[in-house]
């Protein structure tokens, strides 16, 4: 398969597709649940809105535990969890699972440290209008944060990109498992190789996309 034209029209825009659809949906649900952890470190912690030591240390360990994790090692260890909540541990609906599992606690980090560098005497002022500690967080801290998040969801794209392209070598198809496959097992410089390159495009790519929109907040 040394056509150019054929390699782009069945093998790299279909793999193309399935890489940005596991990345998409890889972002959007641990962004999500990431915001989720982020927010209960932020309140349980020492110097929290609502301190709670317990809380904030089992979550703190869980996350540092799952953080510690190569994404290529996690995905294989949790193959029959992924099999048992998706129904197989095959194709690109499988591979979101691992995703999500492994992008979610760097989500929670990043974001966690996002809303603790809001300036605390906007907080303070908060508390004596007698604001919530919901109103504290969504209507403040979370207002001022929204741009240095905006460059922590770009690293997370960018990390869950190539978190999807290592889950090619467990059949989850994508850009790394036509790199693989078609590539690298198969000595084709042109399928390997164009890989690599659509892969630096879209990095340079949602890295642009990031900084504008972080220009445009801040």
């Amino acid at each position: 398969m040394n056509d150019p034209a054929l390699v782009i029209k069945s093998v790299m825009m279909p793999a193309l597709v399935e890489s940005l659809y596991m990345t998409f949906w890889g972002t959007v649900f641990s962004c999500i649940l990431g915001f989720g952890l982020a927010v209960i470190l932020v309140v349980t912690a020492e110097d929290g809105l609502s301190p709670h030591k317990w809380v904030y240390r089992l979550l703190n360990v869980l996350v540092n535990t799952l953080r510690s994790f190569p994404f290529i090692i996690l995905a294989v260890t949790i193959i029959p969890i992924t099999r048992a909540v998706m129904g197989t541990s095959i194709g690109t609906n499988a591979a979101l699972f691992p995703l999500v599992i492994v992008a979610c606690p760097f989500v929670a980090r990043v974001f966690e440290g996002n809303l603790k560098a809001v300036t605390p005497g906007m907080i303070e002022a908060a508390k004596a209008f007698g604001a919530s500690n919901m109103q504290i967080i969504f209507k403040i801290m979370l207002k001022e944060a929204i741009p240095a998040m905006c460059i922590s969801v770009t690293l997370v794209v960018i990390s869950i990109l190539g978190s999807s392209s290592m889950a090619g070598a467990l059949g989850a198809g994508g850009l790394g498992n036509v790199a693989l496959i078609y590539g690298y097992q198969s000595f084709n410089d042109l399928i390997m190789y164009g890989t690599v390159f659509i892969l630096v495009v879209l990095v340079q790519t949602i890295q642009s996309i990031g900084n504008l929109l972080y220009n445009k907040l801040k």
